[in-house]
């Protein structure tokens, strides 16, 4: 008898911030163009999201989706609207801490919420791109208050997919042993979340990768990274997310001094990683391909 097909390992590739600054946003479809990432979530109310979003619409093989913006950002909504939520100039709180619970104890916050992931969500819909899925910076879509807003928005607007995320914790510190303290909290608090947000997606009906990496690695992916992660990618549908611009960016420098983003662009387009793909028989997808690969299953 003939051994067993292998089962297929399939990738998605997502950059995020897209619309962040004209920097990110070269870096994203630079990678995608010459490299293996494949979808990017946009900030719909970046400084740079309209020029991402011309960018989307003439790259019609990239998948874009909303990266729904509650912190360190600013808002669609106005101020007036949203009293609990922004400051005067309408950006929200810097620490994700903070506004984490001030969503979770204040009765108009959680309204606000509400109301500005509509406001985002409306934006991006306008823009007539295909929404390829939902996420959140900072993975703010994971907190139960804003996680609750966006389900009940999946009643009213078509929700195709949402990022969940969880990172094995084992696997990451064997591809990165450094910051492990930092990175066995993340895998406290995310883990913790995923566990109640995971039962409310099966509900929904709302597809979702099996696996995910790069909340760890979070501005540090190299392709020494990649090199070693992609042996160890399992059957099913993995999500990787990262962070690839040109350098220098005052944007970047201003939100996130310490990423390597041009180390994880380079990273991306590397031959080595291409190479490595092909060897290991990944196959690479966007979000927009969920549904159908999902397609028959409880997933």
């Amino acid at each position: 008898m003939p051994p067993p097909a292998p089962v297929a390992r399939y990738l998605i590739v997502n950059g995020d911030d897209f619309g962040l600054s004209a920097q990110v946003n070269t870096g994203i479809l630079h990678a995608h163009r010459q490299g293996i990432l494949t979808n990017a979530s946009l900030m719909v109310t970046a400084p740079a999201w309209e020029e991402a979003v011309e960018l989307a619409r003439s790259t019609q093989s990239l998948g874009v989706g909303l990266h729904v913006t509650l912190v360190q950002g600013r808002a669609v909504l106005s101020p007036s609207r949203l009293r609990a939520i922004i400051d005067s100039e309408g950006n929200f709180a810097h620490d994700p801490t903070r506004a984490g619970l001030q969503y979770y104890f204040s009765r108009r916050a959680r309204e606000e919420v509400l109301a500005e992931c509509r406001a985002q969500f409306e934006r991006f819909l306008e823009t007539g791109l295909p929404l390829s899925h939902i996420d959140g910076h900072l993975n703010i879509h994971m907190h139960p208050v804003v996680m609750d807003a966006l389900l009940a928005l999946a009643q009213e607007y078509p929700i195709p997919a949402m990022r969940l995320t969880r990172e094995d914790l084992t696997t990451s510190l064997t591809l990165d042993p450094r910051h492990a303290l930092r990175k066995r909290w993340e895998s406290v608090v995310f883990t913790s979340l995923a566990r109640t947000t995971e039962k409310k997606l099966r509900h929904a009906r709302i597809p979702y990768p099996d696996r995910l990496f790069g909340l760890h690695q979070s501005g540090a992916l190299d392709e020494s990274y990649l090199l070693d992660l992609f042996p160890r990618l399992q059957a099913g549908v993995t999500e990787l997310y990262c962070h690839p611009a040109r350098l220098p960016c005052p944007e970047v420098e201003r939100w996130t001094p310490n990423y390597r983003r041009d180390v994880e662009l380079a990273a991306l387009t590397s031959p080595a990683v291409r190479a490595a793909a092909t060897e290991e028989n990944i196959r690479f997808v966007n979000y927009r391909d969920l549904s159908s690969l999902y397609e028959g299953t409880s997933h």
